[in-house]
């Protein structure tokens, strides 16, 4: 038993690295050292700082990473690049659920594997809840919230910083082209062997590299990099270590009990879908067919939907990952938070929706 876990955490291991180090962390991590370098501060407090409006914050965020299509591991870096520009901690989580929860590509592929229906009613759900979910965060850290935007604003012995700052041209355009080589992978390619991923994320990566080149200094490109290499360090040891204890925990659980425990649209059920989801780790849209075929075996629409929304949304590896950026207690406060969250309406869903 010790040997067939460990060779589930060791194929856990060899899947991640093989399949996401490349095409996924590498473009994220970069995103995330150069919106740390790249994005004034004070830029970013005017949209998704504490100070602006929090429902035009939330929204604002809830819709941008609509868009990004990343797993839970690959969104925190780009959560923890946004949230240390400046962003308010209420719209750096939203970024952290709805990435994963709700993207464009995971929406279509569960329209297509099990039906529109729980497509829609999986988007609307991720919404309200990273509305919830902004508000928790915000209200749990508001003093240390308001301290940081002292700490933003203020600089140089209590001058303030200048309201007027603006990202420059040339830095979106290196910020977009990073998002699309973290995009184009498996937007171009939803087929086929996965050396044609790679293919795709090394043409990018060169595009990105040449821009970089001719429109940045020595010193921008190491501070950048610089930045970068912050969040390798923090981040990716920790995901690693996650996600061998996730395939240790997937060997040794038996798949019979999970499905027998999930039939039915009942609160339990909720609940278990939904800690199975949060533990777990489910690479973007991988997720649609797991719950495809564990629907086919008897599971209930409520929990089925629990599942599609923290199975992509959580997972240990990025449980410990958020607790080493962000701190322990944000950590358990935003998953106890999606778990609660996540229990509810898969189980309200389940005898509303689907009565």
């Amino acid at each position: 038993m010790i040997g067939e876990a460990l060779r589930g955490g060791l194929l856990a291991l060899q899947d991640y690295v093989v399949y996401h180090v490349l095409t996924c962390l590498i473009p994220a991590f970069l995103l995330a050292g150069g919106m740390v370098a790249f994005v004034p501060k004070e830029a970013v407090l005017r949209y998704l700082g504490i100070a602006s409006h929090r429902i035009v914050t939330y929204l604002s965020a809830a819709f941008a990473s609509f868009f990004v299509a990343a797993c839970s591991c690959t969104v925190i870096p780009v959560s923890a690049g946004v949230y240390f520009a400046g962003a308010s901690i209420g719209a750096a989580f939203i970024i952290l659920w709805v990435a994963p929860a709700t993207n464009v590509l995971a929406l279509t592929y569960t329209g297509a594997i099990i039906g529109w229906e729980m497509a829609v009613v999986r988007i609307v759900s991720a919404f309200l809840m990273a509305l919830v979910v902004g508000t928790v965060m915000t209200a749990a850290f508001r003093h240390e919230e308001m301290a940081r935007l002292v700490e933003v604003q203020t600089a140089n012995d209590g001058a303030l910083a200048d309201p007027d700052a603006r990202v420059q041209w040339k830095d979106i355009v290196l910020l977009l082209l990073i998002v699309i080589d973290l995009l184009a992978p498996n937007y171009v390619i939803r087929t086929g062997p996965y050396w044609q991923k790679v293919v795709v994320w090394a043409v990018g990566m060169v595009v990105v590299a040449a821009y970089a080149w001719r429109t940045k200094s020595g010193e921008e490109i190491r501070h950048w990099l610089g930045e970068t290499w912050w969040f390798v360090r923090i981040i990716l040891p920790l995901l690693l270590a996650g996600v061998f204890i996730v395939g240790v925990i997937g060997a040794l659980l038996p798949q019979q009990l999970v499905e027998r425990l999930v039939g039915g649209n009942s609160l339990r059920a909720s609940f278990i879908a939904t800690l199975v989801g949060a533990i777990s780790y489910f690479a973007t849209m991988t997720e649609a067919p797991f719950v495809h075929k564990l629907m086919q075996l008897g599971m209930g629409k409520g929990p089925a939907l629990a599942l599609l929304l923290t199975g992509p949304g959580l997972s240990l590896p990025n449980w410990i990952a958020i607790a080493r950026v962000f701190g322990v207690r944000k950590s358990a406060v935003y998953v106890v938070t999606l778990i609660v969250l996540g229990t509810l309406v898969g189980w309200v869903a389940g005898n509303v929706v689907w009565r």
